[in-house]
């Protein structure tokens, strides 16, 4: 599956790790930035990877900032994004049951690279379940 990363400066050494994960769990990654911890405005990076995520050039999109608010801010103002802002892994399940997420947003100053593994996976590995949800999903991109 094909996901696309970004970070800014504050997030950057969770995205890598997150990388890394991905890819060895077989995934292929489009990194959109940051290139490093040099000061850099998450709307930059975070945008196009959500944008990636709307259009279909990627399954999903995982951005990192400092505490994960001014990434989630960003990615859902792209038309098509549900981002989920999660700090532990049943959020990040409930995001893709019900929410249909296809977006995962976390903060690189406040989750340890273990805590973001689990709920990285549980992301990943939940499906949508639509039926009830599918009406309040269609209602969220109706507006």
């Amino acid at each position: 599956m094909k996901i696309a990363v970004a970070s800014d400066h504050a997030g950057f050494r969770l995205k890598e790790h997150l990388k890394a994960k991905l890819l060895e769990l077989g995934h292929e990654i489009v990194d959109f930035g940051a290139d490093s911890e040099e000061s850099t405005d998450y709307p930059d990076h975070g945008r196009p990877a959500a944008e990636a995520a709307a259009d279909g050039e990627a399954a999903f999109a995982v951005l990192c900032c400092g505490t994960g608010q001014g990434m989630a801010m960003t990615a859902n103002k792209v038309p098509g994004v549900r981002a989920a802002l999660c700090s532990e892994p049943f959020s990040a399940r409930m995001a893709r049951a019900h929410n249909n997420a296809n977006v995962l947003v976390m903060g690189g100053r406040l989750i340890g690279e273990e805590l973001a593994d689990e709920i990285l996976r549980e992301f990943l590995n939940t499906d949508f379940e639509g039926g009830r949800h599918a009406r309040r999903v269609n209602k969220i991109e109706s507006k």
